[in-house]
């Protein structure tokens, strides 16, 4: 492709609202434009390199054995309202009616779909296992979109769902998936961990991980193990109980009676720290909750933070929501920052951690009061134990027992599910069996965010100056850059390049335009492409200027010695496939 010829509007500075690098960097690089808040339009830069994700994609499943085919993006609300989500998936579900007032959904995935088209084809035991996957558009809409492509509300998205007869079975699809999803973001050059996760609306009955590509930008949280290869979604993290026999000066403090303190508006932890000269970790918060509309105490360590999703799983509870101020005055009988939990008239769901403290410091359920000495399982009940906060650096590794819990950040690329027969039970998706009984589809279901990936992968891979492709995903493989197209042996040099490159199957874009070279330099290192062939006064002998973009290094080297270190990048690339 020559460069003047190509519809490539860069921009020498992001906008404004462009607050994540990836998105920055799309926008100056003449990759993607914003139509409105979270809907791109991908340019031809960003098409070609969105093709190849999809391509290294659809190989990754095709090469798994999945079937690719392509569903409907709008769906009939009945299908919704049968697997219960119509109401529950929230507003991000995108609605709307048709001329005769029937309900559909823009699908932003499709469990529904898939389940009620294998209800109508699959019959036996003998049809499977089988998987099936699509690449298309999805729908959510999003309260904040942001971040860029980074979370859209119009996305590109592979979905694959498997299909069982046994809970073995899904456990073979469910590893050849993992496996799969290893293999494609290797191929594409991310940095990543698989990290066990919660499965949040799209559920189901087994285990989820979320593969998530290492970067600052990322909204979510990652526990890892420093010492073994154990990962986790925050919200999903555990850690090794810490456990002890009592000590002397332990049991000693638990003999005297709490002490009630005069705290005249300190209602924080960090104001509380300062004021009594103690330490976070002395102190117990009472947290009030809404739990299924029930009002719930929940405490834990004053440097601990609720997990809300473990909370909800340890008891059954569906709908969890803070209490508001006045019901917070409601049921402690105090303004909001003095609750706690003695003489309080309500379930306590106390987490270990604070079962495990001799005494402590708790609001006294009056305004501009605390306990100083409160002990857990005298003064107030243990009925209700257990993990309720959030794993914290230094916790104990749950799995190797030797390691510590330290944390990264991470964009979620992908993630895959063991979803069993939620959806069949309920859509009655059934099979006869070997035994000729019948019996509910093992499903599972496998996602993979195609146009989240490359934001991902600018994130990971950029400088000061611009976008560094990895080569099996970049729009083209190599950019020869004339200084000046005026010059006679630039001309035919550059010119003889092209030709004998794009003739030997590579992907090279000449830059061709009558541009000044430090505009062309910028442009280029700006877009990325992995191989830049400089073509400079030195072609009146023969020689130009290799520079790899990934490390920058630079070779003077002969128009031969050009062509197979270019043929070279090609074969690198193949070796990937």
């Amino acid at each position: 492709m020559k460069q003047s010829q190509l519809w490539l509007p860069t921009l020498r500075e992001a906008p404004a609202d462009a607050d994540a690098v990836s998105h920055q960097l799309l926008l100056r690089a003449g990759i993607v434009r914003q139509l409105a808040a979270g809907i791109y339009t991908y340019l031809p830069l960003g098409r070609r390199v969105l093709r190849k994700l999809e391509n290294i994609v659809r190989e990754g499943m095709d090469q798994a054995g999945a079937q690719e085919l392509l569903m409907p993006a709008m769906q009939p609300a009945e299908l919704w309202r049968e697997s219960g989500r119509y109401d529950k998936y929230g507003p991000e579900l995108f609605r709307l009616k048709d001329r005769q007032g029937r309900e559909f959904a823009l699908g932003p995935t499709h469990e529904e779909v898939i389940t009620a088209l294998l209800r109508d084809e699959l019959h036996s035991y003998r049809q499977m296992p089988v998987t099936l996957y699509q690449i298309q558009t999805k729908f959510r809409d999003e309260k904040r979109p942001r971040y860029g492509l980074l979370r859209g509300r119009e996305f590109l998205m592979k979905d694959a769902y498997s299909f069982d007869a046994d809970w073995e079975g899904l456990e073979r699809s469910y590893r050849r998936m993992y496996d799969a999803y290893s293999r494609i973001f290797s191929r594409i050059g991310l940095e990543f961990r698989a990290v066990e996760a919660d499965p949040g609306t799209i559920g189901g009955d087994g285990g989820t991980h979320e593969f998530m590509a290492l970067a600052d930008i990322g909204e979510d949280t990652i526990a890892v193990c420093d010492q073994c290869d154990y990962a986790a979604n925050l919200e999903k993290a555990e850690f090794r109980k810490v456990t002890g026999t009592e000590t002397e000066e332990q049991h000693q403090l638990r003999t005297a009676e709490p002490t009630k303190l005069h705290t005249p508006a300190i209602r924080k932890i960090d104001s509380l720290v300062h004021a009594l000269g103690c330490e976070a970790s002395h102190i117990i918060k009472t947290i009030i909750y809404l739990a299924d509309g029930a009002p719930l105490a929940v405490l834990v360590r004053g440097d601990h933070e609720v997990n809300e999703i473990k909370l909800q799983h340890s008891l059954s509870i569906a709908g969890l929501e803070l209490a508001d101020a006045e019901t917070v005055e409601r049921i402690t009988g105090a303004a909001v920052g003095f609750a706690g939990p003695m003489g309080l008239a309500i379930p306590l769901a106390v987490d270990d951690a604070v079962t495990n403290m001799p005494i402590g410091i708790a609001g006294a359920n009056e305004t501009d009061y605390h306990w100083r000495g409160l002990r857990p399982g005298i003064d107030f009940k243990l009925a209700i134990r257990g993990d309720f906060r959030n794993a914290v650096r230094g916790d104990g590794c749950p799995r190797c027992q030797t390691g510590q819990l330290v944390f990264r950040r991470g964009i979620e690329v992908g993630q895959v599910f063991k979803l069993g027969t939620k959806y069949s039970e309920k859509l009655n998706a059934r099979f006869i069996d070997a035994a000729g009984k019948e019996q509910p589809l093992i499903m599972g279901c496998y996602g993979i965010g195609i146009s989240r990936l490359l934001s991902a992968v600018v994130e990971q891979h950029h400088d000061a100056a611009g976008i560094r492709w990895p080569h099996a995903i970049a729009p083209y493989q190599v950019h020869i850059v004339p200084v000046s197209m005026k010059d006679q042996h630039q001309a035919e040099a550059a010119e003889l390049l092209y030709e004998k490159l794009s003739a030997g199957g590579l992907e090279v874009l000449l830059d061709d335009r009558e541009e000044r070279p430090g505009v062309k330099f910028k442009d280029s290192d700006l877009i990325g492409i992995p191989l830049r062939i400089v073509v400079g006064k030195a072609a009146a002998d023969g020689k130009v200027e290799l520079k790899w973009r990934d490390t920058g290094e630079v070779k003077v080297v002969s128009l031969e010695e050009a062509c197979s270190a270019a043929a070279g990048l090609k074969q690198e690339q193949d070796s990937c496939l």
